[in-house]
């Protein structure tokens, strides 16, 4: 039997840990990535439109949909003449702003501005960009790498670049996603992604997430953001991207990563700026223009795409990758109570060919949402790749490493098993209509 430490010895164990800043920004980051538990509905699920649905505005053409105006120029502003959550435009310079060190970049991190990993042919748009995850697993439980399962590319300086350890195993990349019409993917009502997965047989039914929205206090939502489904909120995403991406602190996130598990923050010769390094600003352009962006517009539509459409829903796709999906009606109350639903946003139809939910098809990267008993099972699974702008990307899946839509198709096992057996059952002709259909997307 383990004897109990005695509570003077246990004292000084916890205060060396809290003192520990390495250690302590740790545990305080976890805590905020702890949700209440507790979702609402938000609105009736929509699974079919109404006389009162309208189709969301569609494009690659760097406008707005009509939440924010456009605003001036964009070639007219400069950093003299930006404002901050004034127009479309405004907040696109924002989010296509390159950070320096003396704006709080890093010390670690991977990209200086958010277009670096957002663009392709429209900014906000998909990219070859990848992030980098590793860790290892120990009698079946699962440990980060020091500092996170998160191994940032570069640094500020070559004495902090982060390295993966040899015993950490367990690696993989996970490609930037597309941003392009977000705004309506966060307006989709809890309880329509409840709906759609109740519709699912049950072999293939997805896995929702409670992600907690940030700017709410951990206020629970259904997860649909990232290839974990761990944000719900366009504000929570940014603020995540801002820290783990570009290494800037805000309000949301304060705290500074390490390098490998060492204090590299303000205080350090590594970092001369206090934090939060942003007052929370930026986060709210970055989530604004990514919510006034249009859905990503379909290519020519041809018999040959009609054909393919039929097929892609008669071998079972649609099950996961969900044809059309429904926005929450204008003043909806969602975010835990942070964002109300606008005319431009609520009640579009969207066809994101996706169902927001984590799956297992033989993919999954071995990394949790979080390394936490109640998540292990995250390990295997991944959320449904979206496949709008699909004809805009070059790299497939969530590592980018299958290069062609049959390799892609290829991979699909687990719960997708048997829709890749029945698309193998196709004829020649009817597998180059329904390749037609995704290079359509």
């Amino acid at each position: 039997m383990r004897s109990a430490l005695p509570a003077s010895a246990l004292a000084l164990l916890l205060g060396a840990a809290l003192a520990d800043p390495a250690t302590a920004q740790h545990r305080r980051r976890e805590d905020r990535f702890r949700n209440d538990g507790r979702i609402e509905a938000e609105a009736p699920a929509a699974l079919r439109p109404s006389a009162a649905v309208t189709e969301a505005v569609t494009g690659f053409d760097n406008l707005t949909n009509g939440y924010l105006e456009q605003g001036p120029p964009f070639e007219e502003l400069d950093e003299d003449s930006v404002v901050a959550l004034r127009s479309f435009n405004d907040n696109r310079f924002i989010f296509e702003e390159v950070e320096l060190a003396e704006d709080g970049l890093g010390p670690t991190y991977n990209a200086q501005s958010c277009r670096e990993c957002h663009q392709n042919v429209a900014t906000g748009g998909a990219s070859q960009v990848a992030e980098h995850r590793t860790g290892r697993l120990e009698r079946e439980t699962f440990f980060e790498s020091l500092g996170g399962s998160l191994i940032q590319s570069r640094a500020i300086s070559p004495d902090i670049v982060e390295r993966v350890a040899y015993q950490d195993d367990i690696r993989t990349f996970r490609i930037s996603t597309n941003t392009l019409g977000a705004g309506y993917v966060e307006a989709i009502a809890n309880s329509t992604l409840q709906a759609i997965r109740e519709r699912q047989p049950f072999g293939m039914r997805g896995t929702i997430v409670l992600a907690p929205v940030l700017e709410a206090g951990g206020k629970a939502r259904i997860g649909r953001f990232g290839w974990k489904g761990q944000h719900a909120s366009l504000v929570s995403f940014s603020g995540d991207a801002y820290l783990n991406e570009m290494g800037i602190t805000s309000p949301l996130l304060p705290d500074e990563n390490t390098s490998s598990g060492v204090f590299v923050g303000y205080g350090t010769e590594w970092d001369l700026v206090p934090d939060p390094e942003d007052d929370g600003v930026d986060l709210i352009a970055f989530a604004d223009f990514m919510r006034s962006t249009k859905a990503p517009a379909r290519g020519p539509i041809t018999p040959d795409v009609e054909a393919g459409e039929r097929w892609f829903r008669e071998v079972g796709c649609v099950t996961c990758h969900t044809a059309a999906i429904v926005t929450a009606p204008p003043g909806t109350v969602i975010n835990g109570g942070e964002f109300v639903v606008p005319d431009a946003l609520g009640n579009k139809l969207i066809h994101p060919y996706s169902d927001f939910l984590l799956h297992d098809i033989g993919t999954g990267d071995g990394i949790p949402l979080l390394p936490t008993a109640e998540l292990a099972g995250t390990a295997s699974q991944l959320r449904t790749a979206p496949l709008w702008a699909l004809r805009t990307r070059n790299r497939l899946m969530h590592d980018g490493l299958s290069f062609t839509k049959q390799e892609a198709i290829g991979r699909h096992r687990g719960q997708a098993a048997g829709v890749t057996a029945r698309y193998q059952l196709l004829s020649r002709t009817q597998r180059q209509q329904l390749l037609a259909f995704l290079d359509s997307l």
